[in-house]
Formats: C-alpha cells, sequence, structure tokens
C-alpha cells in the first residue's frame, strides 16, 4: 500500500508539469515563468532524486528523475524564447 501511495502522488507531480511544457512549447512564451523560481524548484527536485537514490526509494527516484528532465525542458525554453522575444 504504501508503495502504491508513493507511485501515485509521483506520478500526479510529475504528471502536473506536462500541461506546462506543452503551454510553453505551444505558445513560445515563458514570461509567466519566474526564473529564480524555477531554479530554487529544480534544484530542490534535484535534492529529492539524490534523496530517493541515497535511500533506495524507487517511487522517489522515478518521480523526480522525469521532474528533473521535465524542469531541464522549462529552463531550457526560458533561454530560448527570452533569447528570441528579446
Amino acid at each position: 500500500m504504501l508503495e502504491v501511495m508513493g507511485y501515485t502522488a509521483g506520478a500526479l507531480t510529475t504528471l502536473a508539469f506536462v500541461p506546462q511544457v506543452v503551454q510553453i512549447y505551444r505558445t513560445k512564451s515563458v514570461k509567466d515563468v519566474p526564473l529564480a523560481m524555477f531554479l530554487l524548484f529544480t534544484l530542490g527536485v534535484a535534492l529529492w532524486l539524490g534523496y530517493g537514490i541515497m535511500t533506495h526509494s524507487f517511487p522517489v527516484v522515478a518521480a523526480n528523475a522525469i521532474t528533473l528532465m521535465l524542469s531541464f525542458v522549462i529552463l531550457y525554453f526560458k533561454w530560448k524564447y527570452n533569447r528570441v522575444n528579446s
């Protein structure tokens, strides 16, 4: 039961970022994504990933590895679209 809860929580929090990535890709706009907040968030996700690896918690590792990738995509879009729209 505990593993199911971990996988469910990880899936839901990770999937929450997919619409943001899709919207940024479609609109080519990242003006409403604060860079400082997102950098802090990404660092936090990276630390959670490290924690999951060290504690051998696969739900934490899986969720945060995917979320970290999505965060990097958003940061890339932030860099790319800010350059284009500047």
